[in-house]
């Protein structure tokens, strides 16, 4: 009797799991359907989000005059292209701008490889001291910068490197975040088995690394170029130590605006747009890959 309850139970139960199982499969395959208020929170966001941006550009429209007035205007003005033309005359805007470009490329190629290599040892390679070399890593993040400044001036002088681009470059290929952040995704993106199996077929670790590592950790490695080439362009410590007022990154060009006993923020305010807009194109380039390689990333999980 008790075997026949049971059975007769279990077969109660089988079709209502069936059913939730049936359409749990029917509303994940369905598309996610937003709401009134998810585009109220939405266009919130972007217009606290765009409200900086088009202030800058308010203010680079209009004289401190203006912009001090009691009802300050909200409206940008034809002023823009003017002021806009004063900040090129009185700052090397454009050479700077070149020598950001070159320098936030080169950093950004070089952390990303290098940092994605170093990842890939720490998290499948099996050596002496792995442990004790990241903790070492690690812990230099520690470390502020400005207490390594004065000894990193004078190796890049010793090296006939100050003044020039390479002295911007060279410390910054490898970042303790880069080699952390690789790492931590490296482990656990891919998997050991399949690393193994790499080793099976013949593959070397280089072979590994190019073949199986870099095609599954694509969504990271955009991710840290993103986040390397935003902290290179905005850099302002460091360039203007060792970088001189002929050969300046962007950022530093940007001091020779701020001269004088009252600076125009109108002038400032167009040469940080002029500043800008590179950042700009490259969230509107990369954006969409990132989130993409983000999101393929998280449904292959």
């Amino acid at each position: 009797m008790t075997t026949i309850a049971e059975s007769s139970a279990e077969v109660g139960v089988r079709p209502v799991r069936t059913r939730r199982a049936q359409r749990n499969r029917e509303a994940g395959g369905r598309q996610l359907q937003a709401g009134p208020w998810t585009y109220v929170v939405i266009i919130a966001v972007t217009l606290v989000s765009v409200l900086p941006l088009y202030y800058t550009v308010v203010m680079a429209s209009h004289t401190n005059a203006e912009m001090a007035a009691k009802t300050p205007p909200f409206l940008p003005t034809l002023d823009f292209f003017s002021n806009m033309r004063t900040a090129l005359s009185l700052a090397p805007l454009n050479h700077g701008l070149l020598n950001s470009l070159i320098v936030c490329t080169a950093i950004t190629a070089g952390t990303v490889s290098l940092c994605t290599l170093a990842g890939f040892a720490f998290a499948k390679l099996r050596f002496r001291g792995a442990n004790l070399l990241l903790a070492v890593c690690v812990g230099t993040m520690m470390v502020p910068m400005q207490m390594g400044v004065i000894p990193l001036y004078m190796l890049m002088s010793r090296l006939g490197l100050a003044g020039h681009l390479g002295a911007v470059i060279l410390p910054t290929l490898v970042t303790a975040f880069g080699v952390f952040f690789m790492r931590q995704y490296i482990a656990s993106a891919v998997p050991d088995e399949l690393v193994e199996a790499a080793y099976m077929d013949g593959a070397g670790p280089f072979r590994v690394f190019l073949s199986v590592v870099v095609p599954a950790v694509r969504p990271a490695m955009a991710v840290l170029a993103m986040l390397t080439f935003l902290m290179s362009w905005n850099d302002f410590f460091w360039p203007i130590i060792v970088l001189s007022s002929q050969n300046p990154t962007v950022q530093v060009a940007f001091q020779s605006l701020a001269t004088g006993y009252a600076p125009q923020q109108s002038v400032i305010m167009a040469g940080t747009l002029y500043g800008t807009v590179p950042v700009l194109i490259v969230f509107a380039i990369l954006g969409r890959q990132i989130v993409g390689g983000i999101m393929q990333g998280a449904v292959k999980g």
